[in-house]
């Protein structure tokens, strides 16, 4: 009887043991890990942020998402296994992103994005990565490595560096505001003006929401690197290279075909300011253009 009574307390316990393990593997949350940083040219409110994980530059279904908050900060919350795998998209939207350079909302809807490379868990940290800060220079920075023309973001980081005349060293991910970096926080203004100015060329209809044509996107970001040297300064001479370069861009862009599914835009990398060449347009000289607001 002894014997029995054990041999069914055994089999009861077994039960219990094997019971707690399947509640377990069903109940527990999946592992999670969190992305923070913020969004800037100027510190960005109200600016929606998300993985985007079909590199479509636009917000879809179960992309793990977030609104900056007052200081321009965001915190994804995301699967361990995405960190390094997909890109982070920042969207400054018209009249209701608030630019914490004037306090007041911007006035074209913009993109910006971090390369998936540069993205590291809020505890980790890679060097030159600094703490997941999207901005236009990481915006830039994405698309040189689009390119495949830069064996490493490092690389494609001392192109930039060297092209804006900032000293070795800087990090060009770095948030350029708390670092007090005036240089790169100019340049970073100009270029969010540059890209404010061309995003009636950039979005487009799909079925009944608006996304960023990728082809024109990176046509555009292709020809601000280009002629960077128009972006980096302040006074009356770059601001009127700033105004042709906007009139030569809306002209340009418009010669890429809406929707066609997007290639490799490395030939709008071209180092110099020799220009960008698409659809048969060639030439980023002259033109004219109107407001530099963002």
């Amino acid at each position: 009887m002894k014997k029995r009574a054990l041999a069914v307390l055994c089999i009861i316990y077994s039960g219990i043991i094997a019971g707690c393990g399947s509640s377990g593997s069903s109940t527990n949350p999946a592992a999670t890990t969190s992305v923070s940083g913020k969004v800037a040219d100027g510190y960005l409110v109200n600016t929606t942020v998300f993985l985007d994980k079909n590199f479509n530059y636009r917000l879809d279904a179960e992309e793990p998402s977030a609104v900056t908050d007052s200081n321009g900060a965001y915190s994804l919350t995301i699967d361990p296994t995405d960190v390094g795998k997909y890109p982070i998209v920042a969207i400054a939207t018209k009249g209701v992103t608030i630019d914490k350079d004037t306090n007041l909302p911007v006035t074209n809807t913009y993109v910006l994005s971090m390369h998936a490379v540069a993205v590291t868990p809020t505890t980790g940290g890679v060097s030159g990565t600094a703490s997941n800060f999207i901005s236009p220079m990481s915006s830039q920075i994405r698309e040189m490595m689009e390119t495949g023309k830069y064996a490493t973001m490092q690389d494609a980081m001392n192109e930039l560096r060297s092209k804006l005349g900032l000293p070795t060293g800087i990090s060009m991910m770095g948030d350029y505001i708390a670092a007090n970096n005036t240089a790169m926080h100019t340049a970073a203004q100009n270029m969010a003006t540059l890209m404010g100015s061309q995003m009636n060329q950039v979005f487009r209809s799909y079925s009944s929401t608006t996304g960023v044509d990728v082809n024109r996107y990176r046509g555009m970001m292709g020809t601000i690197f280009n002629n960077i040297s128009s972006v980096r300064g302040t006074g009356t001479n770059s601001q009127t290279a700033m105004t042709n370069l906007t009139g030569t861009m809306m002209t340009n862009l418009s010669t890429i075909t809406s929707g066609q599914p997007y290639r490799n835009m490395s030939s709008a990398f071209r180092g110099g300011t020799v220009g960008w060449t698409g659809s048969g347009t060639t030439g980023l000289t002259g033109g004219t253009g109107s407001g530099m607001m963002r």
